[in-house]
């Protein structure tokens, strides 16, 4: 099938892109919604502008447009570039793993638009969605948290091994979603297996309430892998 895969620069629509295209199928485009609200009930905020450089490491077409951020009215804004591309694709793809309320939205869009809703993640446990990212070799960063357990000393910092030990602790002594779905945090593929240069950040900034906090990508380019 060719599909088209609604990214946000995160792990779970990276993850779901991939685990698409291993099935052999044809990733034509990605779709990069922008909200200018921090505080979107359907869209990925911290980190969303850099889409434009993960999808020159992945050379696939982008389309991408801003959005308020309003509850439901964004709904409107991703219908509108769905439309565009109905002909051309038979799918689209997203990262959901639990939230019924993002699920059930995108299923209707795609519905209306006659193509298949296609989420790869559904019903993945938190342990599983890791265990596929690092047997992908998929190199993640938190761009943002807001949770019990998770404090500053997480901003910008590289999920590895020892990082993800650390993750699964504080899930089961503070009782979050390990995978964040839950909104407890927020993460940026800087590389993955599917792309041909990885990014590379020269400036950045955290912001820290002392409750929750975001890790902004001021600057960064890519390199070759």
């Amino acid at each position: 099938m060719k599909l088209g895969v609604l990214v946000s620069g995160g792990k779970d629509s990276l993850l779901a892109m991939y685990l698409m295209h291993q099935k052999g199928h044809k990733i034509k485009y990605l779709i990069s919604m922008l909200p200018k609200r921090s505080d979107s009930y359907m869209f990925h905020h911290p980190n969303a502008h850099l889409t434009t450089l993960q999808a020159d490491a992945l050379e696939i077409p982008l389309i991408s447009m801003e959005t308020e951020g309003k509850k439901e009215d964004e709904l409107e804004d991703l219908k509108e570039v769905i439309s565009s591309i109905k002909d051309e694709v038979d799918g689209i793809v997203t990262g959901a793993i639990a939230s019924k309320y993002q699920k059930d939205r995108i299923d209707s869009i795609c519905q209306d638009a006659g193509l298949l809703s296609l989420a790869p993640l559904w019903g993945m446990s938190g342990r599983k969605l890791w265990e596929e990212l690092q047997k992908g070799g998929f190199q993640i960063v938190v761009s943002s948290v807001a949770a019990d357990g998770l404090d500053a000393s997480w901003l910008g910092k590289k999920i590895d091994q020892n990082a993800l030990k650390d993750l699964i602790k504080l899930s089961e002594k503070y009782r979050f979603h390990l995978g964040f779905e839950g909104g407890e945090a927020e993460t940026l593929v800087v590389d993955m297996p599917l792309f041909k240069k990885c990014i590379r950040i020269i400036k950045d900034r955290i912001e820290w309430d002392g409750v929750r906090g975001v890790y902004m990508v001021e600057e960064a380019y890519l390199v070759v892998k």
